[in-house]
């Protein structure tokens, strides 16, 4: 196994473990949103049995009490509240009423980009953090990089942050598991990549680890060719302004991402 998948193990481990933990808090209770359709039902009166979707404004029309604002409550809050004003009402006698979420539209995330199952996954599901929204969507895949964007509102005000995960995962004091809100998104780019032809084992493109050096990126491809040499490696990298250029390259200098390196055959 090589040093980059027991990495991204050890990570997928951190992420399951966190979704566990977090899925096992209590304190997670899903808040009623826009879209939602409730099941509600009260006891000994089938004829009050209702589906229901919770309009944009956040409410239902409900028979006898009319128009209830329910967004933001959970629901237990919503289903004593939907009690109280059939008994204000004297509609009925100690209501028993119970709210089934039949389907949900908040506190959602959009999981996007290299994971293995992207998608739009609940908070309440999820755990509430980053790592178990990771774990819902099934890992970053390998072609996925370390870095995560996370973008939403804060406060009302554009947030975006970019997180190492796999730093994050290995640091026990890492900070960076944030908590999500509804509406966040995740975004996972492809990892860096390098490409390499001419006088190599295996050329064509690769994916470009962390600190590789043109001697790595070379064991990469399988090494040198008999035909070729070490002294006529080119490396052909796109500047500022996106212009490529042409530059000789020794063992020990670094790869970017999108290099492009080219061994030629020896003279001799």
């Amino acid at each position: 196994m090589t040093r980059r998948h027991w990495t991204r193990g050890i990570a997928c481990l951190c992420w399951m473990l966190a979704a566990t933990i977090a899925a096992a808090d209590p304190s997670q209770e899903y808040r009623i949103s826009a879209g939602d359709i409730l099941k509600i039902t009260v006891f000994k009166n089938p004829d009050l049995t209702e589906e229901v979707r919770v309009s944009e404004a956040g409410t239902i029309g409900y028979p006898l009490i009319g128009s209830v604002h329910l967004s933001a409550m959970t629901l237990p809050e919503a289903e004593q509240k939907i009690a109280q004003l059939l008994r204000d009402g004297n509609f009925v006698v100690n209501p028993q009423v119970n709210i089934l979420l039949t389907q949900a539209y908040g506190d959602q995330v959009s999981v996007l980009g290299e994971v293995n199952r992207p998608g739009r996954y609940s908070i309440d599901t999820s755990g509430g953090h980053l790592t178990g929204m990771l774990a819902a969507a099934g890992g970053i895949a390998l072609t996925g990089a370390d870095i995560v964007i996370v973008t939403g509102t804060r406060n009302g005000q554009p947030f975006r942050r970019e997180i190492d995960v796999v730093k994050m995962s290995l640091d026990p004091m890492s900070t960076d598991d944030i908590a999500l809100a509804d509406g966040d998104t995740l975004f996972v780019n492809r990892a860096p990549l390098f490409y390499i032809y001419g006088q190599v084992q295996r050329p064509g493109q690769l994916r470009l680890e962390r600190g590789m050096t043109v001697m790595q990126a070379l064991a990469a491809g399988g090494g040198i060719t008999g035909k070729g040499t070490s002294r006529g490696i080119v490396l052909h990298r796109r500047d500022a302004s996106g212009k490529v250029k042409e530059l000789s390259a020794s063992l020990d200098d670094d790869v970017h991402d999108e290099d492009v390196i080219y061994v030629k055959e020896s003279l001799f």
